[in-house]
């Protein structure tokens, strides 16, 4: 079982990092670990956040992971100077890992396709707001 702990990525921009803070951990199946950037906005609801749970599937034969990602747009009322979220972005997604399968086969499946979501043609198409034609 993973500990959790920090997370570093970058921003669009490729250079500049942003850190997910480890904030609350999964205490065991069905309760989400929690990252939140602390670095943006003054309430919890402002910040982009990171959820990922996990729990067997119906037969015990793999484990389900499920994630959400969320991203705020703020504004702020310039007469009262209250924060408020105006839109998210969600993404989630899930993966289900046989648990008899071999480590080595399932290390390779998570990485190749973590990398390809991470890939700038992938997210260049969702940034795009369509899927590639």
């Amino acid at each position: 079982m993973a500990t959790q702990a920090n997370i570093v990525v970058k921003k669009n921009d490729g250079t500049t990092d942003v850190t997910y803070t480890a904030v609350v951990p999964s205490s065991g199946d069905r309760t989400p670990a929690r990252w939140l950037n602390q670095a943006v906005g003054t309430a919890l609801q402002h910040r982009p956040s990171l959820k990922h749970v996990s729990r067997d599937n119906g037969d015990g034969t793999a484990r389900r992971h499920e994630f959400t990602f969320t991203y705020p747009q703020l504004s702020t009322d310039s007469g009262t100077g209250v924060t408020k979220v105006e839109r998210l972005v969600t993404i989630g997604g899930f993966a289900v890992v046989p648990t008899e399968m071999p480590s080595t086969d399932v290390n390779e499946a998570i990485a190749q396709g973590f990398n390809l979501f991470a890939s700038a043609h992938f997210k260049a198409n969702v940034q795009s707001g369509f899927a590639p034609t």
